[in-house]
């Protein structure tokens, strides 16, 4: 079976859970012996791309900046796109990354969905000629619904194709947006909808928010559950560790970052934990300095500052090294999440998760057992959570053990990848 994979790209300016997830079950496919390509758009999928010479990053990001904002790039000669397509320019946006977010962004994201009729209808033109040269594929992937306006263009050129998109915290851009753009987008959403096969959801919570938000037909969707290669990530046990607390995300108010400082701060309240630091590592963009800026100086107003460590490097081995340092880790995403895959990474590595009760999490560390979930989030709910789990080595040790043994049953990549193909495999027959 040909697949093809269109995925957005982080350039890898910030620990980028989509990207994670699409380039895990690249590489498990790839391993099963499947004829898989990705096709990266804005921007590299991670800041090591080792293949943008083979395959050219479509839509990039400074490109179709320009040509929404400034009609005359839409007619300026192919070397200034060549140029603005080049290596070191997308590097460059992909450090930049985040100076501006989903509010400011809307007319964009209604003409990217409008497709053919938006005003980046040129690129889509050349993505598919490319395509249309050099694959054949049987499926057509795309990594979210902010991408449907490629389906109609998609159907037409390769009607013999499964066309499938991914289901995965579109909300948390759509509704970020202003009032008046909001409705417009979803229903565009909805109406490209029409074009696809299916729909796969990363879990039930999400599946039953996309049918909502999206009027999705129900026998369209399904659930898959995200995955990673237990054997990739090491076992270590927290008796062997010191009693660090650990968070891994994006360094950003949405997920809960600032939460979870203020929550450090409250536990440091308490002289048994006196030995306690915490661990914060992502990564960040451009949005994110002031909040960064301005945790940095509470701890310091609360002389903790040097209880705190910025573990710079997120990446590849640096969020092993991550995983190796910290107990347990808290993600408390603000409005909560529709996977979280930094959540199996800590569990392959034996890292209980502490929760709040929002999106997915319960029903992730329900299949996995490997954490807690807590009620209400806030900074003194998860103090009192951390708290808990620091005092409990017994049921840390229990943790650390049944989390790394959930993801080898419930979420092993392989297996969710196998899960996957039946899916299109069922819509080709």
């Amino acid at each position: 079976m040909n697949i093809l994979q269109i995925i957005p790209g982080s350039g890898g300016s910030f620990y980028c859970g989509n990207c994670l997830r699409d380039d895990k079950f690249h590489l498990a496919m790839k391993k099963q012996g499947h004829e898989v390509t990705k096709i990266p758009m804005y921007l590299p999928l991670f800041s090591d791309e080792h293949d943008l010479n083979e395959i050219p990053v479509f839509y990039g990001a400074i490109s179709i900046y320009l040509k929404q904002l400034y009609p005359i790039f839409r007619h300026a000669p192919a070397w200034i796109d060549r140029l603005l397509n080049s290596a070191p320019m997308l590097k460059l946006a992909a450090s930049m990354a985040g100076s501006t977010n989903a509010k400011g962004l809307e007319e964009m994201t209604v003409s990217m969905l409008m497709g053919e009729e938006g005003k980046q209808k040129e690129e889509l033109n050349r993505m598919v000629n490319w395509m249309a040269e050099y694959l054949k594929p049987d499926v057509i992937h795309l990594s979210n619904a902010l991408l449907l306006g490629l389906a109609p263009k998609l159907k037409q050129e390769f009607p013999n194709a499964i066309l499938v998109c991914s289901l995965q915290d579109e909300d948390v851009w759509v509704d970020a947006m202003k009032d008046s753009f909001r409705n417009k987008i979803w229903a565009l959403m909805s109406s490209k909808a029409t074009h696809l096969d299916a729909f796969v959801a990363v879990s039930d919570f999400y599946a039953r928010v996309s049918i909502e938000k999206m009027s999705l037909a129900k026998e369209k969707v399904f659930t898959n559950h995200l995955g990673v290669d237990p054997d990739e990530y090491t076992f270590t046990a927290p008796n062997t560790k010191a009693r660090n607390i650990g968070y891994i995300s994006r360094m950003c108010e949405a997920n809960g970052f600032d939460l979870m400082v203020d929550a450090f701060m409250e536990l440091k309240k308490d002289h048994n934990f006196n030995d306690v630091k915490l661990i914060l590592t992502g990564g960040s963009t451009g949005d994110d300095k002031t909040i960064i800026k301005q945790v940095r100086h509470k701890l310091k107003e609360k002389k903790l500052l040097e209880q705190v460590e910025f573990h710079e490097d997120f990446d590849g081995a640096g969020r092993h090294d991550f995983f190796k340092k910290v107990r347990m880790i808290s993600v408390p995403v603000r409005n909560g999440e529709a996977f979280g895959l930094y959540l199996l990474e800590s569990m392959a590595s034996g890292v209980p998760v502490v929760q709040p009760n929002l999106g997915a999490f319960p029903e992730i560390v329900e299949k996995s057992k490997g954490g807690i979930i807590y009620k209400n989030n806030t900074a003194k709910e998860l103090a009192k959570a951390l708290k808990e789990l620091l005092k409990e080595e017994n049921k840390l040790q229990e943790l650390a053990v049944t989390a790394r043994k959930g993801v080898e049953k419930g979420f092993n990549i392989y297996t969710q990848t196998d899960q996957l193909i039946e899916i299109y495999r069922k819509l080709k027959n």
